[in-house]
């Protein structure tokens, strides 16, 4: 790939599959759901201490009655909704207890994750600085049948363990990185990923290269504007959680969670908050194109006002040439997490490339609309931060979302999986 320099390493051997396992413990097992997929069909609206244990037996999902889900993933340009609106079916759960065991590591920290359509194998990316083992990612499988059975722990198998490691061929140093999402390359033989880097250290985050292996192949070029330093560029833990691409393969996509310093400030219950979203030329690692796209407004006031709320953009997943489905993550202490996705498109925004700030400037950001509030659909949510599309069943797409569990014994590695029906999706990035 022009513009990156591969190192000259010898490679790692990677580990065989080998079993989650928690010491002492029998594994519970976790009850399957009977009867047929729950149904949703409502209009959406627009714009708006602990043991180390086994997998723990998931939450059923609660749908409140006459409550549903249309998704309005395509329209014929922009974001008309000018094609039959979908159905989305819920396919099932699964839930992984923190201190759940894999390969000499903890199952943790997953905040992003991709499937290969290629080999049916999926990747999850650990958020994790060091502190809980190596930087590392996950290969694992998810077996979602014929999408006539109610997925759920059972179909969860964890193959495989990856060290990120640097030019030395030795593992990350810890605080170094900070893992965020992960993509497989659309030609399938690299990975890429994002780190949000450590802006009060003056460390900026960054778009990475790999093989399959975790060798290092390369980076991106970051544009000054995200430098950080005092009143500028990126905040502290709100910098690069999102990647995607574009179906061409040609642009690769990332966003700021909440705004640049000097872009304007963080959201509030009120007002939102100017994100940058960054699109860097795949042949080059070149940034080309920047957009804003205004994270909404915390979705409600914490009852504790000595603990703040945030909301943030947490995932970005193509639909098709300038469409994407955004995923907003906020948490209000006292309340819980609220879990939203959107529909959004480039097309008819400003291109602000060369800016160093858009204070007093005229901007058109991303229009959005919303797609799913999981909390009204009545779907208890942990701190879901990865999205991916999966495999198709009977040629309707599959999405599938990731908690990142913070390594936190009173949360959890919660995996979701959606079915949308015919014609919800189409030429998007990591479909199947």
């Amino acid at each position: 790939m022009h513009g990156y320099t591969k190192p000259d390493m010898t490679q790692d051997k990677k580990p065989g599959p080998q079993p989650m396992r928690t010491p002492g413990r029998p594994r519970p097992r976790v009850s399957r759901g009977t009867g047929d997929f729950i149904r949703m069909s409502c209009a959406v609206r627009d714009n708006a201490s602990h043991p180390r244990s086994t997998v723990r037996q998931g939450r059923r999902m609660t749908i409140r009655s006459g409550m549903g889900l249309l998704l309005l993933l395509f329209g014929s340009t922009g974001l008309a909704a000018a094609q039959p609106v979908p159905q989305l079916t819920w396919i099932g759960e699964a839930d992984i207890a923190t201190g759940t065991d894999y390969d000499g590591t903890e199952i943790g920290g997953l905040s992003g994750i991709d499937y290969d359509p290629a080999s049916g194998r999926y990747v999850a990316i650990s958020d994790n600085r060091g502190a809980h083992g190596p930087v590392r990612f996950y290969t694992l499988r998810l077996d979602l049948g014929d999408g006539r059975r109610r997925f759920d722990i059972k179909d969860v198998h964890f193959t495989g363990t990856t060290v990120i490691r640097n030019r030395a061929g030795k593992p990350l140093a810890r605080g170094i990185a900070d893992p965020e999402s992960i993509r497989i390359g659309p030609q399938g033989n690299r990975i890429y990923w994002t780190s949000e880097g450590a802006a009060a250290q003056g460390r900026p985050p960054s778009v990475n290269v790999m093989t399959d292996d975790g060798a290092p192949v390369g980076r991106f070029t970051l544009p000054p504007a995200y430098a950080p330093r005092a009143g500028h560029g990126v905040r502290d833990n709100l910098a690069f959680e999102s990647l995607t691409y574009q179906p061409a393969g040609d642009l690769w996509i990332t966003a700021v969670e909440n705004a640049l310093v000097q872009d304007g400030p963080v959201p509030t219950t009120r007002h939102a908050s100017p994100a940058r979203v960054l699109a860097f030329d795949a042949a080059t690692g070149r940034p080309v194109h920047q957009y804003v796209y205004e994270v909404s407004p915390i979705p409600g006031p914490s009852p504790d006002d000595g603990k703040a709320a945030n909301n943030g953009l947490s995932e970005m997943l193509t639909l098709g040439p300038h469409r994407y489905i955004a995923l907003e993550r906020a948490f209000i202490p006292g309340v819980g997490n609220r879990i939203r996705l959107f529909r959004t498109t480039t097309r008819g925004a400003t291109d602000i490339s060369g800016r160093d700030s858009i204070r007093g400037g005229q901007i058109q950001p991303m229009p959005k609309h919303l797609l799913l509030d999981l909390d009204r659909a009545g779907i208890q949510t942990d701190n879901i931060e990865g999205m991916t599309f999966g495999p198709r069943i009977d040629g309707d797409r599959t999405l599938v979302l990731i908690a990142d569990n913070n390594f936190n014994p009173h949360e959890r590695t919660q995996i979701l999986v959606f079915r949308l029906h015919a014609g919800a999706a189409s030429n998007s990035a990591s479909a199947g």
